[in-house]
């Protein structure tokens, strides 16, 4: 008993009833899951600069999880890297790299299931299929993250950020290249999308489904494959985006497919293929809108009223 309350004291620094673990080469502690298995709810793990392969790390309790100098979480291409199944967790300062490549269960460098109050901040997200996935959740923040992959084909890469049954969420300032979607929101509601950089995915940079109420701000969608598409949704408000260099067949500046009650305000379509096409749409306002070197700035199906 003595021995290991000698231990005790010397990983956990005590600040009210909360405390703070180290974990690192140079520290009693030296894996994560080890360091989560002595965690309580409202501490912290510090995990140092090194790389740390162990396989999935599921946070299931109340912590701050803190990365210091962007210590590495290394899937080694076979499995999700990092699953949350808590309420009320902090992420930030990780290298997330290497999750397996698996169409059937959808692989993730970070993924959240089923809660509420989850903020990913600040990380780096590299060569995994999905990036950041939010199933089912409310009330989280993904920010300042860097995801980036190197997705050839639609079918061999996931989403950048994917959102999926979700509520107010608040997804910003991220920037995120080479996925099959930079973005992408499957009915989520009351949530906002503002000031992210979305470029050289191969589909869209922004892909929203059956998502109401919502709003993307100040975002800068460049040379994706088919650039934005907002489809089978209404009451959404797009302002002050950047389309831009959205080439090809079927690429658009903006696709807006059987959506209604939106308002289109104060964005700049540059050099796509169609700046605007409306397919399906009604009372959709389009306005102080800027177009420059389009093939179309804007094609308007006979489908569209008011």
């Amino acid at each position: 008993m003595k021995k290991i309350s000698f231990i005790v004291f010397l990983l956990f620094f005590s600040i009210g009833k909360a405390a703070t673990i180290q974990v690192g080469p140079n520290f009693p502690v030296k894996k994560i899951k080890q360091a989560l298995a002595l965690a309580k709810d409202g501490d912290t793990i510090l995990v140092h600069l090194g790389i740390y392969k162990e396989g999935t790390i599921l946070i299931n309790k109340k912590v701050y999880f803190i990365g210091k100098n962007f210590p590495v979480l290394d899937g080694q291409h076979k499995k999700e890297v990092l699953s949350i199944n808590a309420n009320d967790v902090v992420v930030k300062g990780f290298k997330v790299i290497n999750s397996g490549h698996a169409a059937l269960n959808d692989p993730c460098g970070i993924r959240v299931y089923d809660k509420n109050n989850v903020t990913i901040q600040g990380n780096i997200l590299d060569n995994n299929f999905f990036g950041i996935y939010l199933q089912n959740s409310t009330n989280c923040i993904v920010k300042n993250n860097i995801i980036k992959a190197y997705g050839k084909a639609e079918q061999l890469i996931g989403n950048g950020i994917h959102c999926w049954k979700s509520s107010n969420l608040q997804i910003i300032g991220n920037k995120i290249t080479g996925h099959r979607d930079g973005i992408y929101f499957e009915f989520v509601t009351q949530s906002v999308i503002w000031r992210n950089i979305s470029n050289n995915n191969v589909r869209y940079g922004l892909h929203f489904m059956f998502s109401n109420d919502d709003a993307y701000i100040t975002n800068v969608f460049k040379n994706n494959g088919a650039g934005v598409a907002v489809m089978f949704t209404k009451n959404v408000k797009m302002f002050n985006n950047y389309f831009e260099e959205n080439w090809g067949d079927s690429a658009y500046g903006l696709l807006l497919k059987e959506i209604s009650d939106s308002y289109i305000f104060n964005n700049r379509f540059a050099r796509n293929t169609s700046g605007i096409y409306m397919e399906g749409t009604s009372r959709i306002k389009v306005e102080k809108n800027s177009f420059e070197s389009n093939g179309w700035g804007m094609k308007i199906q006979a489908s569209c009223m008011e």
